[in-house]
């Protein structure tokens, strides 16, 4: 009997210890309080992927019947959004099963209201593009890279917004962090400064609507290009040979910046030097061959839209110079130099068949004495065109 009490007891005992447990497993709750919690979020969980399911789609197609693009856009910008919110129910209903008291009352509780919170913003940040598409006029009057920059304003301040206010749900002042970031700011005002000119200097080009994003710019001396982004430091350009170069903001508002997008024809300006022994007959023939290809040819701009000119510009040292100006209707780059290839196939045999022949620059080379294993000097004719070499 002795024995089995010795037995019965701790029994007793280990079973006390298990209900108090099971009665207070953790933050104040019961076990099973605990367990249908868990159970009821992650009922919420699956309600998560039905709500996605039907409720949405139904949604989308609801939007779908209607004429504009406008409330597609918000549906889908809401999806993720939507789709947090029974994960927030799950945790309130979760929370509230398990009667928690005290300090886990309040956290959970401040919890929740963060969650909501977090959430409504989340919903706003999202909907900023989609509302944007009522601006219409708007975008138009400002560049795509300006209104970018305003949407992205917006999403900050509507971020910093949402976090104020999540911080004052957990008791954070936000009047001296904003005082202390204030001074941080100066501060960092102070050490960055070229940081800051090379952000106005980007609000600059933008408000000036010097290139966009797509544009081809050359700056001399710096990159030649196309712009792929404008950011608030520096500004992105793919070169031709798919190289990307970053240049800082400040160098592109202070240097002449040639945006060759905005051009509507690409010019071909030459000097060709002919012979001087050309007689007055053959120049005119050279020239009006010239002319009359640049206007004949669909490849180039019609004279009465811009500039043309074939013209006998000058006489230099050592041949008669024509002056060629003229546009290629392309501004494409290889077309313009498909043009100007063929341009300089029609000029050679112009000249060629004028009986003339291109000039070469003379020179006169006096060497005192020659060296006995040097090849022999070349002198052409008097009437050729090669260069003449005295010695």
């Amino acid at each position: 009997m002795e024995f089995l009490n010795q037995l019965w007891m701790p029994l007793v005992d280990f079973w006390t210890i298990t209900r108090d447990v099971l009665d207070n497993t953790a933050f104040g709750t019961s076990f099973g309080s605990i367990l249908i919690a868990v159970i009821a979020f992650g009922f919420m969980m699956i309600a998560r992927g039905l709500f996605a399911r039907f409720i949405l789609g139904w949604l989308k197609r609801v939007v779908k019947r209607t004429a504009n693009q406008i409330d597609d856009r918000m549906v889908e910008a809401l999806e993720m959004p939507l789709r947090f919110v029974p994960v927030v129910l799950g945790f309130f209903i979760a929370s509230e099963v398990l009667q928690l008291e005290g300090t886990f009352d309040t956290l959970a509780l401040r919890l929740t209201r963060s969650l909501i919170v977090f959430t409504m913003f989340w919903g706003a940040v999202a909907l900023v593009v989609p509302m944007s598409l009522l601006f219409g006029q708007a975008r138009e009057v400002l560049s795509p890279t300006m209104w970018e920059w305003i949407l992205m304003a917006v999403k900050t301040l509507l971020g910093v917004v949402g976090a104020a206010a999540v911080l004052q749900l957990w008791g954070i002042e936000i009047g001296p962090l904003v005082a202390g970031l204030g001074l941080f700011g100066l501060a960092a005002a102070l050490a960055a400064q070229d940081l800051l000119k090379n952000l106005l200097s980007g609000v600059l080009i933008i408000a000036e609507k010097r290139f966009n994003p797509g544009d081809w710019i050359r700056v001399e001396g710096i990159v030649e290009g196309t712009v792929q982004t404008i950011g608030l430091r520096s500004t992105m350009v793919q070169q031709f040979d798919h190289a990307m170069v970053q240049v800082p903001n400040d160098k592109l508002a202070d240097t002449a910046v040639v945006n060759y997008s905005g051009m509507a024809h690409r010019r071909i300006y030459w000097k060709i030097g002919v012979l001087y022994d050309t007689t007055s007959d053959q120049l005119r023939e050279i020239r009006d061959g010239i002319e009359s290809y640049i206007h004949g040819d669909d490849a180039f701009a019609n004279p009465e839209d811009v500039s043309t000119f074939v013209r006998i510009d000058s006489f230099k040292d050592s041949s008669i110079d024509i002056m060629v100006y003229c546009f290629t209707k392309s501004t494409d780059w290889g077309e313009w130099l498909e043009a100007k290839e063929q341009l300089a196939y029609q000029i050679k045999e112009i000249v060629e068949g004028a009986g003339s022949a291109f000039a070469f620059p003379s020179r006169s080379l006096y060497l005192e004495s020659t060296p006995a294993d040097a090849p022999e000097v070349f002198a052409p004719p008097a009437n050729g065109s090669g260069p003449k070499v005295d010695t």
